[in-house]
């Protein structure tokens, strides 16, 4: 069994990756700001928790010490979604998009470098980026931008890291969870995003999971910088009449 460090929220796709992974059996560090409800969570499945700041950068390498030595993977599942029109959005929304997804990905790895590099069968990193990189949506030009940062991230890291550790990523569309709902206002909003899919629903956390514990375990050891769209099918089907 492995040891893996998780940043994220709770109820959410680092939720449902911490939970498929307890239950197979590995032992986990879950990081992140919401104290209470990770120390619910960290207890419920048997994790260990830390209180991290990812803009922090004190923070993310006391999160690393507490991780331990030795790290089979780590998880980068914080994010933002920040959706303006282009000429409403300030200097400030580019910089934080990009602070928290892009450079809090590559800080946390970088603290965490040696732990991976020390797992003596390899290790595995997941980041996340988003359907919107590769399909131009109106309003998503800083967030798109910012993952558009995370894909470059995973495949230069693939390459540098290889063999001893596997890099990738997940670009989902939108998914139903805490930071998903503040997208869809109400049920009618839901559903129309929903049949934007061939396959027509909102993803769901473990949706993401389910591919998160095989990118990260030995069952994906052959698999390393790629960006894989989970995302009922929108980044490339279109379906009914032209």
């Amino acid at each position: 069994m492995g040891r893996y460090l998780i940043y994220g929220g709770n109820g959410g796709v680092s939720e449902a990756i911490a939970r498929r992974l307890a239950k197979a059996g590995h032992e986990l560090v879950l990081a992140g700001r919401n104290t209470d409800a990770l120390e619910a969570l960290a207890g419920e499945i048997g994790a260990q928790s830390v209180a991290c700041d990812v803009l922090d950068d004190s923070s993310v390498a006391a999160t690393a010490e507490a991780a331990g030595e030795i790290l089979d993977g780590l998880v980068y599942a914080v994010g933002s979604i920040n959706l303006k029109p282009f000429a409403k959005l300030k200097a400030n929304d580019f910089l934080n998009d990009f602070n928290l997804n892009a450079l809090g990905a590559a800080k946390a790895i970088q603290a965490s470098l040696p732990a991976l590099q020390k797992a003596p069968e390899g290790a595995s990193v997941l980041l996340f980026s988003t359907v919107a990189v590769d399909q131009g949506f109106p309003a998503h030009a800083s967030i798109a931008m910012a993952k558009g940062a995370v894909v470059g991230l995973t495949r230069s890291l693939a390459a540098e890291l290889a063999p001893q550790i596997r890099v990738n990523a997940i670009a989902p569309s939108l998914l139903d969870t805490p930071l998903g709902q503040r997208v869809v206002a109400n049920d009618k909003m839901a559903e129309a995003v929903a049949k934007m899919h061939p396959m027509p629903r909102l993803g769901r956390p473990d949706d993401i999971a389910a591919m998160g514990e095989l990118l990260l375990t030995d069952a994906g050891s052959w698999i390393t910088g790629q960006v894989i769209g989970i995302d009922g099918g929108r980044s490339t089907l279109r379906v009914g009449r032209s």
